[in-house]
């Protein structure tokens, strides 16, 4: 994609052009690479490796894996031609899937791909409210889905459902107390984009033009304006949607972060002989899948890249003998992050050829 001319583009829409360039892969690989190579070093036992099992109980679970991850992808590609009101074929929805994913994959955790997904619509013919209410209402249902599901999650379960050794509320240590924040500050903007999309949009944007016209935010202030703005159009868009529109983009949602961790809880019974299939140890183990994820979405590593791997064997030493704990994480961040990272070098190079050729032929 390098060698593919942009000069046709603003400055801003070749910045987000740079970012999805393919030449970003390097990075994340780089410090995956360095992160399992220490691991590995540290922590690889060959004598437990001999032991798994490579039978037909192994091949199913892997395979059920891959299964998850192909309704994962499917499922948001459903979300998207959901919120787009069927504007966007179920071929173009995978297509933007894959480079939204991609655009995540090589991006800092804590930042994802917002900028890229608005310029990617916007460049598919989406109206700019349409595309503005599809990446804020993605959001939103993202962050439902987990300030809905966690509390559920750590009532059966307690707070084990965070990290294996936690029997109590007051022996918090330093990962519980990073859960606890991340979830306060993840249901913090989720609440807040709630109210300004559906409760009071106007509000909404005179808070945020107020909170960065501070010293220490006002670097901030006119994407805060902005973002304002945006919502307030978001919001007069989103007033003509009924329930089964909402019902069915959650559903939509649910299902996409459901697969992606029950495809972990597929790696871990095919590898780990004595993990139980049981409701309850399988419920358990995804809820730990769940909260982990809430930490790891505020790493500032490209997609997570090592940070996954690091918390991984902590927060999952109960279900997962230590020996062979980095073989599974490798395989998860195999099929969940670098099989992105592999799909985004055909992809959004293609795109963006298309996209230079759509313009031309328009001149």
């Amino acid at each position: 994609m390098d060698q593919i001319t942009t000069e046709d583009f603003s400055e801003e829409q070749q910045e987000v052009l740079k970012s999805i360039r393919v030449s970003k892969i390097i990075l994340p690989i780089l410090i995956g690479i360095a992160v399992v190579g220490y691991l590995l070093w540290q922590q690889f036992d060959p004598i437990a490796f001999s032991k798994i099992n490579w039978n037909g109980h192994t091949l199913f679970w892997i395979a059920a894996s891959i299964i998850l991850l192909i309704v994962r992808h499917i499922a948001y590609a459903t979300r998207l031609r959901i919120l787009s009101g069927g504007e966007f074929s179920w071929k173009k929805c995978v297509e933007l899937i894959f480079i939204w994913e991609f655009s995540s994959a090589v991006s800092p955790t804590s930042v994802g791909g917002t900028a890229t997904a608005l310029f990617v619509l916007a460049q598919e013919k989406l109206s700019a409210a349409k595309t503005t209410t599809l990446v804020i209402y993605t959001a939103i249902l993202d962050t439902i889905f987990f300030v809905g599901t966690l509390p559920i999650l750590l009532v059966l379960f307690g707070p084990t459902v965070i990290r294996p050794n936690l029997s109590s509320w007051s022996n918090l240590d330093g990962w519980g107390y990073a859960f606890v924040g991340a979830y306060i500050l993840m249901a913090s903007y989720g609440t807040l984009f709630f109210y300004g999309l559906f409760i009071n949009p106007n509000q909404l944007k005179r808070f945020l033009s107020w909170i960065t016209s501070f010293r220490l935010l006002k670097r901030f202030h006119e994407k805060g304006v902005k973002l304002g703005t945006d919502i307030v159009v978001a919001s007069k868009e989103m007033k003509n949607e009924r329930w089964p529109f909402h019902i069915s983009a959650f559903l939509a949602t649910a299902t996409a972060w459901s697969c992606r961790f029950l495809l972990l809880n597929c790696l871990i019974i095919a590898i780990v002989d004595q993990t139980s299939t049981d409701f309850y140890t399988q419920a358990s183990l995804y809820g730990r899948l769940e909260t982990m994820f809430v930490i790891m979405a505020f790493s500032p590593t490209p997609g997570g890249a090592g940070f996954a791997e690091i918390v991984f064997g902590g927060f999952l030493k109960d279900f997962v003998p230590e020996g062979i704990s980095l073989i599974i994480a490798f395989m998860w961040r195999g099929l969940t992050y670098y099989a992105y990272l592999i799909a985004g070098v055909v992809v959004v190079p293609n795109w963006v050829r298309n996209l230079i050729n759509r313009r031309k032929a328009a001149k």
